[in-house]
C-alpha cells in the first residue's frame, strides 16, 4: 500500500487514530505526520544505515525538546570556544566571568559541555544556570566536571544535530578564540542569520586581553572577501567584536530591551515587542530604515497573526509587521538597535 498524508490510507489511518488516542499525544495532527514519514520511510528505504539515521535523529531531536522546554522563560546564550583552554589562561578566567555575569541576570548558558572555555562557561554561571550540549568524541569530549552529573546534559551522535540545539535555543551566541570547530561554528552562526535562517542575535567575539584573535581573522574577510564582492560590508554589523566582558553582556541584554523577538508570516516579518510604540516612533523607523523595506514597503503596528498560535505564551506581545527585502540583514540588525531605543 502506497501510504499518503491525506486520509486515504483506510486501516492505516485507524490504526495511527487509536494509537494516538490510547497515547494522548498533544497537537495530533502533527504527530499523525511524523508516524506516516517513519511509515513511508520504511516503505521507500531498505537501507538499514539511512533508517538509523532518521531514527536517531528523531530521538536526539525529541529529547533535546523535553530538556529545554521547562526553561523556555529563561534567555540562553550560546558559549563557543577551545577545548584545549586551559584553567589558569586569562581567556579562561574571562569566559568564567563573563557567563557569571549571564547568571547574575537571570540568563543560562549552553556550552558544548567539554573542556576548556565550555567548562569555564560551565563554571561561571554554574550547573544550576548550564546546559552541556556535548558530542560522542573519540577524544577531547568528556563531560566537563561541572556538568557531569546534571539533569541537563545532552550527548549527541550527530554534530548537525547537536548544532540545531546551539541555536534553536539560544538568544545570543559568544565566541571566545578556538580551533577548526570554533570557526566552524562562528561561521555558521554568521551564514544563518546572514541569510535569515535564523532569526536575528546578538553575537559577541571576545577575545584576550593581549591578542586580536578576531580582529585579525576579519581583518583577512576586509581584505580578500570584501573587495571580491564575496561579502556585503552590512555584514560586519552582525556581530560586535571586544575585549571588555561587561560590554560583551551590555550587546546583549540591550538587545532585548524593547525587542523580543521575530518571525516571517508569508513575506511579512513580524516582530514581537516588549512594549508598544508610539505612532511617531513607527514613523521614524520607516522614514530613517526605508532602504530596508521592499519597494512600497510599509512598518506598521500590528497584533498578532493567525498562524501565531502555535506560541501562544506570545500572542499578547505588541508586534511590528515589517515589508522587509530579507536582504539586508545587517541592516535588520541596526533596525532593531534602533527599536531599542526608544
Amino acid at each position: 500500500m502506497d501510504i499518503q498524508f491525506s486520509r486515504t490510507n483506510g486501516p492505516i489511518d485507524t490504526l495511527i487514530d487509536e494509537l494516538m488516542a490510547q497515547s494522548k499525544v498533544h497537537h495530533p495532527y502533527i504527530i499523525r505526520e511524523m508516524i506516516l514519514s517513519a511509515l513511508k520511510a520504511g516503505q521507500d528505504s531498505d537501507y538499514l544505515a539511512d533508517l538509523k539515521l532518521m531514527r536517531t535523529t528523531l530521538k536526539e531531536m525529541r529529547y533535546t525538546t523535553k530538556i529545554f522546554s521547562p526553561y523556555r522563560e529563561r534567555r540562553k546564550v550560546t558559549i563557543f570556544g577551545s577545548a584545549r583552554t586551559l584553567p589558569e589562561e586569562p581567556i579562561y578566567q574571562k569566559c568564567a566571568a563573563f557567563a557569571r555575569l549571564l547568571a547574575d541576570n537571570n540568563y543560562m548558558v549552553i556550552t558544548g559541555g567539554g573542556g576548556g572555555i565550555m567548562e569555564a562557561g560551565n563554571a561561571g554561571a554554574g550547573a544550576e544556570n548550564s546546559f552541556a550540549v556535548n558530542i560522542k568524541l573519540p577524544f577531547e569530549q568528556d563531560t566537563n566536571p561541572v556538568m557531569e552529573n546534571s539533569d541537563r546534559t545532552l550527548t549527541y551522535k550527530y554534530f548537525f544535530n547537536r548544532k540545531v540545539a546551539f541555536l534553536k535555543e539560544a538568544q545570543a551566541v559568544a565566541l571566545f578564540p578556538g580551533g577548526f570547530g570554533t570557526l566552524d561554528e562562528a561561521m555558521e552562526t554568521l551564514t544563518l542569520v546572514q541569510t535569515g535562517k535564523n532569526q536575528p542575535i546578538p553575537l559577541v567575539l571576545i577575545e584576550d586581553d593581549n591578542s586580536n584573535y578576531w580582529e585579525d581573522l576579519f581583518q583577512f574577510m576586509r581584505k580578500v572577501l570584501l573587495p571580491r564582492n564575496l561579502i556585503s560590508g552590512e555584514d560586519f554589523g552582525l556581530f560586535t567584536i571586544t575585549k571588555n566582558v561587561q560590554e560583551a553582556f551590555d550587546v546583549i541584554d540591550s538587545f532585548y530591551r524593547v525587542y523580543h523577538s521575530s518571525r516571517y508570516i508569508g513575506q511579512t516579518l513580524v516582530i514581537r515587542l516588549n512594549k508598544e510604540l508610539t505612532t511617531g516612533q513607527i514613523a521614524t523607523l520607516e522614514q530613517e530604515f526605508s532602504d530596508l523595506l521592499r519597494d512600497g514597503g510599509r512598518v506598521r503596528a500590528s497584533r498578532a497573526f493567525e498562524k501565531e498560535k502555535d506560541e501562544p505564551d506570545l500572542w499578547q506581545l505588541p508586534r511590528l509587521a515589517v515589508d522587509f527585502n530579507r536582504r539586508s540583514y545587517g541592516y535588520l540588525i541596526a533596525f532593531i538597535r534602533r527599536i531599542n531605543s526608544f
